[in-house]
């Protein structure tokens, strides 16, 4: 299992914020909000990870990130995405990364209470996705599923939702996706939609939905941003992440901290 952290793009809602800096570099109350997708696929043991970046900022990640976790097993690889064209569009970027190897994708600015580890881990093959009753369903992608949590349909943004239940940006795929991602065409809004992606899974009868129990925030909002931020606060959230990713910041900080002081 390869890990793919999509953090490209403009971050134009949180303006003047992403003047200057890439919208996943923003704090989340003390960590910048990378570490959390970070998190989500350390945690499940996957060692061998893709943040695919945006050209502006490609030097920031490689600054913070190029080799805070080196020591310790994680390798972490960097691809520019000149122009965003869609979610999908990571698969074609991976390719190479990928190598033929199952995946789990992550949004860079979607951050997770829950702890994914179980449902990546014990992913066998085809596609898996995740499901978050929300109250407004048509601002993302919705999956309709039955009773015993089978999949019966998947719509981008609809205007009228089947359920209530949207589709975070967390997304499990077998070798297959590639070559799937190869195929779409673009939807009218000129994307490779991941919902394209996921339908080909579902109508290969390869798709499942596991349930999002904890808080999810998707961040491209300076208001989501903010509450991301105070339920980070108050939960304590990074005091839950990985011992690694912790270490690998508090040797980072003293790092810095050196550095400065010697100028």
């Amino acid at each position: 299992m390869k890990g793919i952290i999509l953090a490209g793009g403009t971050g134009t809602r949180l303006l003047p914020l992403t003047a200057i800096t890439s919208k996943q570099l923003l704090p989340v109350y003390d960590r910048p909000m990378i570490f959390y997708p970070l998190n989500t696929l350390i945690s499940a043991g996957i060692k061998d990870i893709l943040i695919i970046v945006a050209p502006n900022h490609s030097g920031n990640y490689l600054n913070l990130l190029g080799s805070m976790f080196r020591k310790f097993g994680v390798n972490i690889s960097f691809i520019v995405q000149k122009e965003p064209r869609g979610l999908a569009e990571a698969y074609l970027l991976a390719e190479d990364f990928l190598d033929d190897q199952p995946s789990t994708l992550v949004l860079g600015d979607n951050v997770f209470e829950d702890d994914f580890t179980e449902a990546i881990q014990s992913f066998q093959g085809g596609g898996r996705v995740f499901a978050k009753e929300v109250p407004d369903p048509e601002r993302f992608g919705v999956v309709e599923f039955d009773a015993d949590q089978k999949v019966l349909s998947i719509e981008e943004k609809p205007v009228a939702p089947k359920s209530h239940f949207a589709i975070p940006g967390i997304y499990i795929f077998d070798a297959e996706a590639v070559a799937v991602a190869k195929k779409l065409a673009p939807s009218e809004r000129g994307e490779l939609e991941i919902t394209d992606l996921q339908r080909h899974y579902l109508k290969q009868g390869n798709l499942d939905v596991r349930m999002v129990s904890g808080a999810w925030f998707d961040t491209g909002t300076h208001e989501a941003l903010f509450e991301a931020g105070a339920y980070a606060k108050e939960k304590k959230l990074g005091e839950r992440f990985h011992p690694m990713i912790n270490e690998a910041i508090a040797i980072f900080n003293q790092e810095f901290k050196k550095s400065v002081s010697l100028k």
